[in-house]
């Protein structure tokens, strides 16, 4: 079965199959170098323009983060010492030093020799601020070497590696002349407004424009030209009356308050939130997403344009709490506060970034003083940080080193998770000499009974994660209307392995959502269900009214024999399967877009675009291991299983402890029957990465059909203590034990298996 490409926006990191089954695609952008690079409007008018009529907002915008998200390097801009300071890592002296107005650093480059080169861009400003460096091909990377702009009785005031405890070779996928270190496509698009990256995918060169170097009024409002028209009384402007000439009106909070419930101590909104607008604005760039689209356009829905990462493993714990670098969106959508029609700006100043209220007061806004800001409450002296409210119900985590971030879920604190599950509390933050069943004992004494509060989610995700879980409880949680939608399409990317005759009304609940996430992640986990069942269910969604969801219908019927469908469902299919193409070909310099290309053909049977497809993705990024596996498994189906098996070695040469690689070439040793090597592959896989329960079942397998049944049934009993649920595990046992002649055995794994799947 083809891997599903994994793109993880945000702080590059090593590839981990499994980890998310995003499809992925990156929107992104080049360079042209030299200034401030004005595009061709398109009915930008730039800020300066703004500020006649909005100079309140304009002037909070001003010296903001948004306002310094990328800047020209100069004097005023800079704030790295450059006074030929040295900086040394993995025995690799870097220096920082100037030439009259240029900024200049020489470290290891391309090659892994020192070279020189200058400071084109600053990228953020505090508490860190990185640097710009002009490549060939309009190529624009990002400096590993960072300035830390904290002062220096924080610790600041230094350069600093942004992977402090790892060696960076030139040749390694996170060293700073990489891929995964590019401007264009990582991180251009959320420091910049209007990008438009022109990419050539012929000639593999960036040549883009912008209308502002920062993350300007426009960014969010949309282009302004037709709102100065309707302000001005231009001609036409009485055509433009409705929506003021505006494409996106953020108004949602507009004779919007919050009123004290008399019985209550909690405010609830006047109106309820009929929108998302706001939120989705802001989750452009504050959420880990792929984008699905050549260029966003104000105004439209999300997911026209973006796909948010689900609650995966490797991005956030179990619970939902952060875990990597998700950016909030994320974490919101989880919350109570987002159930309640809380907004972004209902806590920060949307021009300024700030919050509305220092400390405790932006929740007091909402939440009774003499109830929540007492020791009554929080136990706690006041002013310490055990009463700050943010502290307890959004803990930060630190990322680049020196960047805390608040956790957007809001969440009441759960030690007794961290005891049954090992996922972090925010007591233990503070009290890191006591131990999690201390901090849950505290609670204990504090509250009494256990206020699971609105996310519910943690043991029945963490199960799935390992193996473990219950068909019947990942449906609960899908059926279960207040399970935030972000957790009921994380339940849905999990339940495939579960579908039976239970658990199927849950899929089609999902796929009947009114939150196309959850339709998405519905569609996906029909990958892999019978021909008639995605036909029924998938056909439908072909025409839904959100792209990522007409692209992910195109994607499990991509396989359908197009000739025996009916001219109607013909055109849809193809639609939606032109809008996925162009998706990928809108990303076309990243490995990942590729690979999915290459995907999508194969399953349509197009051989010489999939395997171009995949050999550019390989090209691209030698590194990026799902290239060689799926165009291995494409040769397997095309009967060229010699070929499978030298693109496997060059792909366990590339990583040797990648447990993938070695499973996919066991399995095509094995049907060239050369069998000893392909055990010894398959044995490495399990070894290798003995949570995947997959890879253990499969080596079993080949064991007991090579003879070696003692031997499977042993494998099988010990991956059996890690995955005490797995059926496959379970079913093979009974086979095994029955077929030796060991019927009490098998009787006693079939019972096992009954309690698990009656």
């Amino acid at each position: 079965m083809p891997v599903r490409s994994t793109r993880l926006i945000g702080n590059a990191q090593r590839w981990k199959p499994g980890i998310s089954q995003l499809p992925t695609w990156l929107l992104c952008a080049g360079l042209l170098f030299g200034g401030d690079v004005f595009a061709a409007s398109d009915g930008y008018i730039g800020s300066e323009t703004c500020a006649d009529c909005h100079r309140e907002a304009y002037d909070g915008w001003q010296g903001s983060h948004h306002d310094l998200a990328m800047q020209p390097a100069n004097a005023d801009t800079v704030l790295g010492d450059f006074n030929k300071t040295e900086f040394t890592h993995f025995g690799v002296t870097s220096v920082f030093y100037r030439q009259g107005d240029r900024f200049l650093v020489s470290t290891d480059g391309i090659g892994g020799s020192l070279q020189d080169f200058e400071i084109i861009y600053t990228f953020g400003v505090y508490p860190l601020q990185q640097y710009l460096i002009e490549f060939p091909g309009g190529r624009m990377q990002a400096l590993s070497i960072v300035w830390d702009a904290r002062p220096q009785s924080e610790g600041g005031q230094r350069w600093f590696h942004l992977y402090p405890e790892e060696k960076i070779p030139h040749d390694d996928l996170l060293h700073w002349t990489q891929p995964s270190q590019n401007w264009n496509n990582m991180c251009a698009e959320c420091h910049s407004t209007r990008l438009q990256k022109n990419y050539d995918a012929k000639t593999r060169r960036f040549d883009t424009t912008w209308s502002e170097v920062n993350v300007a009024c426009e960014a969010c409002h949309g282009p302004g030209e037709d709102h100065q028209r309707w302000a001005q009384r231009e001609s036409g402007w009485e055509a433009l009356q409705d929506d003021l000439g505006l494409q996106v009106e953020l108004n949602e909070r507009r004779d919007v308050h919050w009123k004290m419930d008399v019985a209550g101590s909690i405010a609830r909104r006047s109106q309820p939130r009929t929108s998302n607008r706001e939120i989705e604005t802001c989750a452009r760039c504050h959420s880990r997403r792929s984008p699905i689209s050549p260029e966003y356009r104000h105004g439209e829905p999300l997911l026209d344009h973006y796909l948010p990462a689900l609650l995966s493993d490797g991005l956030y714990h179990a619970d939902g709490q952060i875990d990597d670098e998700v950016y909030v969106y994320g974490s919101f959508v989880q919350s109570k506060m987002h159930a309640a029609g809380v907004t972004c700006s209902d806590c920060h100043e949307p021009h300024s970034l700030e919050l509305l209220a220092p400390g405790n007061g932006v929740c007091l806004q909402c939440h009774k003083g003499d109830v929540y800001n007492t020791e009554a409450h929080h136990f706690h002296q006041p002013q310490s940080s055990g009463a700050s409210c943010a502290e307890c119900h959004m803990p930060a985590s630190t990322y680049m080193v020196v960047d805390p971030r608040h956790d957007h879920s809001m969440r009441i604190p759960r030690p007794d998770l961290s005891v049954s599950l090992g996922t972090p509390n925010a007591c233990s933050n503070c009290h890191s000499e006591q131990s999690a069943e201390w901090a849950a004992k505290q609670v204990d004494e504090w509250y009494g009974d256990i206020n699971p509060g609105h996310q519910k989610y943690a043991e029945i995700l963490q199960a799935a994660r390992l193996g473990t879980g219950s068909g019947e409880a990942l449906a609960g949680l899908i059926r279960n209307p207040e399970t935030p939608a972000i957790a009921r399409a994380t339940a849905l990317s999990e339940i495939a392995p579960y579908l039976s005759n239970q658990t199927v009304d849950a899929l089609v609940l999902g796929l009947t959502d009114s939150d196309p996430v959850v339709r998405s992640a519905a569609l996906r986990a029909l990958e892999n269900a019978p021909v008639q069942m995605r036909v029924q269910l998938g056909f439908p969604l072909l025409q839904d009214p959100v792209l990522i969801v007409r692209m992910e219908a195109a994607v499990i019927l991509a396989s359908l024999p197009v000739g025996d469908l009916p001219a109607t469902q013909r055109r849809q299919l193809a639609a939606a399967g032109k809008e996925y193409i162009e998706a990928q070909l809108a990303n076309a310099e990243r490995p990942e877009a590729q690979t999915n290309l290459g995907n999508f053909y194969a399953a349509q049977g197009e051989r010489l675009p999939a395997i171009d497809a995949y050999q550019t993705a390989i090209e691209l990024a030698p590194y990026y291991l799902p290239a060689y596996v799926n165009l291995a498994d494409f040769y397997r189906r095309l009967g060229q299983e010699d070929e499978a098996v030298e693109l496997l070695q060059r792909a366990v040469a590339v990583n040797p402890n990648e447990a993938s690689v070695h499973h996919a070439l066991g399995l095509t040793l094995v049907r060239l029957q050369r069998y000893d090597a392909a055990l010894d592959e398959l044995a490495l896989a399990a070894d290798l990465n003995p949570n995947d329960a997959s890879f253990t079942y499969v080596y079993a397998v080949a064991l007991n059909s090579l003879g070696k049944a003692p031997q499977a049934i042993q494998t099988l009993q010990n991956a059996l203590i890690l995955h005490p649920n797995n059926t496959e595990i379970l079913r093979a046992l009974v086979s095994f034990l029955r077929d030796s002649g060991d019927l009490a055995g098998a009787g006693r794994y079939a019972e096992q298996l009954r309690s698990l799947d009656p």
